[in-house]
């Protein structure tokens, strides 16, 4: 089976490319997403604001999902990193705010003591099987 990268026009491709990983990468029907943290256009956007971050974080999973033709009802697993644990309202709030499909995704949660630069707050990766739902 071929592995495809897959890449979303709006994220940022210089620490991909430094670091040698992808967004997503597709085998089969099956989509693996990277970690995605509150980055727009290259800039962390929501310093200090979880809530912001958060729903950032799900635009970025979105963004991916979406480029390799699915959407956010095909996310089967997700594994979520925070920084504080007073952040998991917020980041449950946008959660449920963008994961709203029949099946929700099983969900692994991590506080832990910090993340790739310490502006991050919250970190997602996600796993989804294309075409589920």
């Amino acid at each position: 089976m071929t592995n495809t990268a897959i890449t979303a026009e709006n994220l940022p491709n210089a620490a991909a490319e430094k670091f040698r990983y992808s967004f997503g990468v597709q085998s089969g029907s099956t989509l693996r997403i990277s970690g995605q943290v509150a980055l727009k256009e290259g800039a962390v956007v929501g310093v200090d604001d979880i809530a912001v971050q958060a729903h950032q974080v799900f635009e970025n999973l979105k963004a991916v999902v979406e480029a390799a033709g699915g959407s956010m009802h095909d996310l089967v697993e997700t594994t979520t990193y925070v920084t504080d644990r007073n952040h998991l309202g917020a980041v449950n709030d946008a959660r449920v705010e963008y994961i709203d499909g029949p099946v929700p995704p099983t969900s692994t949660l991590i506080v832990v003591a910090g993340l790739a630069r310490p502006e991050f707050l919250v970190e997602i990766s996600a796993v989804a099987e294309l075409g589920s739902n």
